[in-house]
């Protein structure tokens, strides 16, 4: 049976490439059939005006892919069997399967159903408030490029970690910062490194928590931290939080076993509110007479604009009650994917095999960037200036707020943190108040699902990193616009 087999010379693909498409269009089309013999390599590149080298090429790949087999001495001949007619063959087309019964899933599993995976959907406007985000286009790039660039030369990132708690220098470099910036009792042995605060709170929680324990936490709270001791299993017991934080008063009156508290003391997720000294101290007596454990998440402790900074919460009692959590993903940048814990001493040998059952260990050549980073000064350098890059932006918020809405508009919590909570007297429903924003390009956080009860409603996040000055009045000043008349 004769085939066809014609080259373009003008086209762009390669002649090997032309000689393999059409041998397979032939074999498949049926005009080179099953244990035809085809010319020999060196016959066929005579023919089509080619080097032997070339049809060698096409015919192993054709060979490699099944269409084409070699008889020793003999020649190359097409398959008996074509992969088009092995994938199509009767019994694999549709196979038959014996119906099974309704998949049975774990009890996490069964709690995972329903769950919502994924960050909550935010406005996509010319100007959104929307938080978690640091400014990333004031982030040192070229001193980062130049730490990277210098482990790169190096090799000895490339085999597996050894230490489930992550790399030894980093954890040495993050111990003697947190014990000079935020006063917390550590070594460096203490501090296990993970990848984010997520990767911490499922850890604390998968080993402190069992199904029906409860948990105290702040109302209203961070989101993601609910949804994760909720996945666990345990029940959740909402403590208030007014101008001074967690009203640690409530707990003490609270008859339920707890377990664990979840709190963010030095900047409350979303009030902003700062725990007070003296329920601090409380806090912690209450803890240690109970036998409960503290989750402190520092979260973005980092920046203070007034007043005095108080130290940690684990750095104010014996470190045994409070295991303290912190992440570089609003210093620096959230893809970087690195976060802590700073553990009790007896907790260690278990999140140590807890975390090389997770995932070993966060990947070497960041943890030695930024190991660096830190231990150069250039971590302190960069909070420092982005303190104040962010201070003129925070009174931009401020300053725009009161001029547009004086006493309409109450701001919580603007002395810390990268955000600040806004209530606003109005009539106005918060999704109607949303919308009408949205379709004037400016995009607006509700702070509605952090609250674990009914939220009172009015209540909004602002995160003033990602936006100048200019952005912000703008903005704040169309939403001023919305809400004149309501």
């Amino acid at each position: 049976m004769e085939f066809t087999l014609l080259l373009d010379p003008h086209s762009p693909v390669p002649y090997y490439q032309q000689i393999y498409a059409a041998l397979r269009q032939n074999i498949l089309a049926g005009q080179l059939v099953p244990r035809q013999r085809l010319p020999s390599t060196r016959a066929l590149a005579q023919t089509l005006g080619v080097a032997r080298a070339t049809v060698t090429q096409s015919y192993d790949q054709l060979l490699s892919e099944g269409y084409l087999q070699t008889v020793v001495g003999s020649g190359t001949y097409v398959c008996d069997q074509l992969p088009e007619t092995l994938l199509h063959a009767p019994g694999l087309e549709e196979p038959w399967v014996e119906p099974s019964p309704t998949l049975v899933l774990s009890a996490y599993g069964q709690r995972l159903v329903d769950f919502v995976a994924g960050p909550s959907p935010e406005p996509n406007t010319p100007i959104s408030f929307r938080y978690g985000r640091p400014a990333l286009d004031q982030v040192p790039l070229e001193i980062w490029r130049q730490l990277l660039s210098r482990h790169c030369r190096r090799a000895d990132w490339l085999d597996y970690a050894t230490d489930p708690m992550g790399y030894g220098r980093l954890r040495q470099a993050i111990a003697a910062y947190l014990t000079q910036a935020r006063a917390v009792q550590c070594h460096p042995d203490q501090i296990l490194i993970t990848n984010g605060t997520q990767q911490s709170l499922t850890l604390a929680t998968q080993l402190l928590i069992s199904p029906g324990d409860t948990v105290a936490l702040e109302e209203p709270s961070y989101l993601s931290a609910r949804r994760i001791f909720t996945s666990q299993g345990a029940n959740l017991h909402p403590i208030p939080v007014d101008g001074e934080g967690f009203d640690g008063a409530v707990l003490a009156q609270t008859p339920d076993a707890i377990r664990l508290v979840y709190v963010t003391p030095s900047h409350q997720f979303p009030t902003g509110a700062v725990l007070s000294l003296p329920r601090r101290l409380a806090l912690l007596s209450w803890a240690q007479q109970r036998g409960a454990l503290i989750l402190e998440d520092d979260y973005d402790s980092e920046y203070r604009y007034a007043g005095r900074p108080i130290p940690a919460l684990q750095g104010l009692g014996s470190g045994q009650s409070v295991l303290y959590l912190g992440t570089f993903s609003k210093v620096l940048f959230p893809s970087l994917r690195i976060g802590y814990m700073v553990l009790p001493s007896a907790l260690v040998p278990l999140f140590s095999r807890a975390k090389w059952l997770a995932d070993r260990q966060v990947p070497t050549l960041e943890q030695a960037v930024l190991a660096d980073f830190i231990a150069e000064g250039h971590l302190e350098r960069h909070i420092r200036r982005m303190k104040s890059h962010y201070d003129q932006r925070r009174q931009a918020l401020v300053t725009a707020l009161q001029t547009h809405f004086g006493t309409r508009a109450t701001i919580l919590g603007e002395n810390a943190g990268l955000h600040m909570m806004v209530r606003f007297q109005t009539t106005l429903p918060d999704a109607e108040l949303m919308d009408r924003a949205e379709r004037v390009g400016v995009g607006l956080i509700s702070a509605a699902p952090q609250y674990l009860g009914n939220s009172p409603g009015h209540e909004f996040i602002f995160s003033y990193t990602e936006l100048d000055q200019a952005a912000i009045a703008v903005g704040i000043a169309k939403l001023a616009s919305i809400l004149r008349a309501y």
